[in-house]
């Protein structure tokens, strides 16, 4: 076959596209390979996560509907969102004594809001132009329910509506008959009713959060911090009003744990993907309740230091008794500096005066009833600070 000058020409620029379209292709691969190289690792070589990282960026879990499908904020709808949350921090919050819209007076005054605004810390000053924290569904939003989660939630709706039947914050009525009926769920809601410690929600009894932890921002949203060994990684949440807690990963192989075995915060089981911690968290219990899901709720869980100063937190929620989908969020978080940042032992329990102090008062109210000496506490709005608590 005989190649005119022509012919020649076109067969060397395809070899060139060739070899420029094989380069390109190569360019994602040897920049993760840098970002790998520059990865800071621990003495025996794996990706070194330790720290304490927070956040005071806000950014929401769920996607406002007005942005749609759209990831990302315009710079005009950035700026105007930027105005108003700096407009809201210049509000008295807790730090206010009004009650009912009028200026508290005398010992009201003085217990009005409870906490006062020193105890919430520094209020987010930084806004994300990312319009959500899940990125999928593209919508930015957790999946609809299933029928049956549909159902399962409807029916504790209607049990905690009914027996806050007849008080201030509930509707029009007699005392409910189901008010002598058992929760249909494991309990983790403030019942309106006080005949035991499982009628208290999850937060009154000290069950601190689950897994995933989905830190707020400022101080009062939460720290982590985390430390590695060679075939652990420690993550301690310093997150709510003692409630902090410390949950180890084993970096292991090993299958997770037979199923009859429920955990509140499930089975973590960790192994490493190139610079990625993943963890895989299976067998949580009924006590469990994240955004709906309980028992049958999977988590697998991204960790990865996206530069010195940067975590990213990234979780995939997986449930199909709960959600027509699975659904997955990502966090990043900041580096604190750990001569300023104080990271404090959770002590909820030994401070839960509280949840005592309900029950006990609760059967003193009964039994002044009883003696015609004061009101039915279960006309007695206990749940929703609806007037009469």
């Amino acid at each position: 076959m005989k190649l005119t000058a022509r012919s020649l020409t076109v067969l060397v620029l395809i070899a060139v596209a060739a070899v420029v379209v094989a380069a390109l292709a190569m360019v994602p691969r040897l920049r993760a390979d840098d970002a790998s190289a520059k990865q800071p690792r621990t003495p025996w070589g794996a990706p070194d996560l330790q720290g304490i990282w927070n956040t005071n960026t806000l950014l929401p879990l769920e996607r406002p509907r007005q942005y749609g499908a759209r990831a990302m904020m315009t710079e005009e709808e950035h700026a105007k969102a930027l105005a108003e949350l700096q407009e809201r921090n210049k509000r008295p919050g807790r730090d206010s004594r009004d009650v009912g819209g009028k200026p508290g007076l005398g010992t009201e005054k003085d217990v009005a809001r409870a906490y006062n605004e020193f105890w919430f810390g520094d209020k987010p000053t930084k806004l994300s132009y990312r319009t959500s924290m899940i990125v999928d569904p593209p919508e930015g939003r957790i999946p609809a329910f299933t029928p049956d989660a549909t159902r399962r939630i409807t029916d504790k709706r209607e049990f905690l509506a009914a027996l806050l039947q007849g008080t201030s914050g509930g509707r029009p009525g007699p005392i409910s008959p189901r008010r002598s009926e058992r929760s249909p769920d494991y309990n983790l809601d403030r019942i309106n009713r006080a005949d035991g410690p499982e009628d208290r929600g999850g937060p009154e009894r000290c069950f601190g959060d689950g897994a995933p932890v989905v830190l707020g921002t400022g101080t009062f949203g939460g720290v982590m911090q985390i430390v590695q060994s060679p075939d652990s990684v420690s993550i301690y949440y310093d997150v709510g009003q003692g409630s902090g807690y410390s949950w180890v990963v084993p970096i292991t192989n090993r299958p997770h744990l037979p199923k009859n075995i429920q955990l509140y915060r499930g089975d973590p089981i960790g192994h490493w993907e190139g610079p990625m911690l993943v963890i895989d968290v299976t067998n949580f219990s009924d006590e469990t309740n994240f955004h709906g899901s309980r028992e049958s709720l999977r988590i697998i869980e991204r960790l990865r230091r996206v530069d010195a100063n940067t975590l990213s937190v990234q979780f995939t929620a997986e449930d199909p008794t709960t959600w027509t989908q699975s659904w997955t969020a990502v966090q990043e978080l900041d580096k604190a500096d750990e001569k300023t940042t104080l990271v404090l032992e959770g002590g909820c329990h030994e401070g839960n005066y509280g949840l005592m102090g309900m029950l006990l008062n609760t059967r003193a109210a009964e039994k002044a009833f009883r003696e015609g000496k004061g009101p039915d506490p279960a006309k007695q709005d206990n749940a929703t600070g609806g007037g009469d608590n």
